[in-house]
């Protein structure tokens, strides 16, 4: 938990290991994919990079969460990571529902959720988004249709 949540750091981290990150966040919704969920990690090397690890930890969270709520908890969820040049990719892949046509430009809205009542808060892809793009001065964006919904988030190695 103390790697998930980097106590005992700075805010910022010069050597944050997305790796760790991700593979911490799985560890945290360990409950919800032992139901029916397969993962499956594409990972490729990837340098450090300079970040806020606990928020970024709280992206793959949402992001997770998400994807294996869109699946019912059960399906494929691939976790890809490459690097493209100054930057690194993390994908977060189902392949469950998707997210329908109509709602897709209102995804990132503050409040906006398509979970029953008491299942959630409207407040997740806003934060991630606030996160990804506010803080790290990086990129989160969508592609979704029925059996392949995928999030892509794009930070810089060196925030600074």
């Amino acid at each position: 938990m103390n790697n998930y949540s980097y106590m005992d750091q700075a805010p910022l981290q010069e050597e944050v290991d997305i790796h760790e990150g991700i593979e911490n966040t799985l560890t945290i919704l360990k409950n919800k994919l032992k139901y029916g969920v397969e993962v499956k990690r594409e990972y490729g090397d990837l340098p450090h990079i300079c970040a806020f690890g606990s928020q970024l930890n709280q992206v793959w969270t949402n992001l997770i969460d998400n994807a294996i709520d869109g699946m019912k908890g059960k399906r494929h969820l691939w976790i890809r990571k490459s690097q493209e040049s100054v930057r690194i990719l993390v994908e977060i892949a189902d392949d469950g529902a998707g997210i329908p046509s109509e709602i897709q430009p209102r995804i990132f809205e503050q409040f906006f959720t398509t979970k029953e009542v008491g299942k959630g808060t409207g407040l997740g892809l806003d934060i991630s988004r606030r996160i990804v793009v506010g803080q790290h001065k990086g990129e989160i964006r969508f592609d979704s249709q029925p059996g392949d919904t995928s999030f892509q988030v794009r930070l810089p190695i060196n925030l600074q």
